[in-house]
């Protein structure tokens, strides 16, 4: 695995780097909540566009990310826009998610784009190609808020995404038992050895909390940890994140 280099972040190499969403839904909002990203142990801030909730003004849009670009200095930033599909906030039209990806990756303030790759269908590898154009990263992303699938179906699909050119594949599942957990953490060592890129895993909600922890030793290079608020169920506060993932870390 060939690990991604961010504004002087190595994402892919050692403990996993700790991603804390911004989720204002006006600019004085999320300017407010970059100022709680600062103080915590953050390594990266997501940017919670589906919270905002100008989303559809492009001015307002790249207005409000190039004041939140300066609030929050050199720390990387992820642009998300999380459809209602895959546990977001808003429901959009195919033509609008693509328009978007295209303006968030061109708009000079994300260092990465998350792309639904179900979403994208087939403008992913143009959406890829656009961020790739604009010195963006691309994250592949796919989210199962009702279930975990099998192992080897979780496995099949980071190496799908990781072989349509991204730079990081991002799969989070819903589990209903330990068994769940288990096959998502099975999945992620397996594919984490023969990736060309970092992956990044999650089991949500309470029961797969050990899942954003074991991220160092199964393969997952990213975790997501609250500020202010938690975008994700499971999530656990980014200072205790930090001490935790400081406690596993490997030598």
């Amino acid at each position: 695995m060939e690990p991604v280099n961010v504004r002087g972040l190595t994402i892919g190499s050692g403990r996993p780097k700790i991603a804390v969403p911004v989720l204002g839904k006006t600019r004085e909002a999320l300017l407010a909540e970059a100022e709680q990203v600062k103080s915590v142990p953050a390594d990266l801030a997501e940017w919670r566009v589906d919270w905002f909730a100008q989303w559809l003004d492009r001015t307002a849009l790249l207005e409000t990310g190039a004041a939140l670009r300066a609030a929050l200095g050199d720390l990387p930033i992820l642009a998300t826009f999380r459809t209602a599909a895959e546990g977001g906030q808003q429901e959009i039209s195919k033509k609008d998610y693509v328009n978007l990806i295209q303006t968030l990756a061109a708009s000079g303030v994300a260092d990465m784009v998350d792309i639904e790759v179900f979403t994208a269908g087939e403008d992913v590898t143009s959406l890829i190609r656009s961020c790739h154009q604009a010195g963006t990263l691309a994250l592949l992303s796919s989210h199962d808020f009702a279930r975990t699938p099998e192992d080897d179906e979780m496995a099949d699909r980071l190496i799908w995404m990781d072989g349509l050119g991204a730079d990081l594949s991002k799969l989070a599942v819903m589990p209903h038992n330990s068994e769940d957990v288990l096959a998502l953490l099975s999945a992620t060592g397996r594919v984490a050895k023969q990736a060309r890129r970092p992956i990044v895993t999650m089991s949500m909600g309470g029961l797969g909390t050990v899942s954003r922890l074991a991220g160092e030793v199964f393969g997952s290079a990213i975790t997501f940890g609250s500020a202010a608020r938690a975008s994700a169920p499971g999530q656990v506060p980014a200072g205790q994140l930090a001490e935790i993932l400081a406690l596993l870390e490997l030598n």
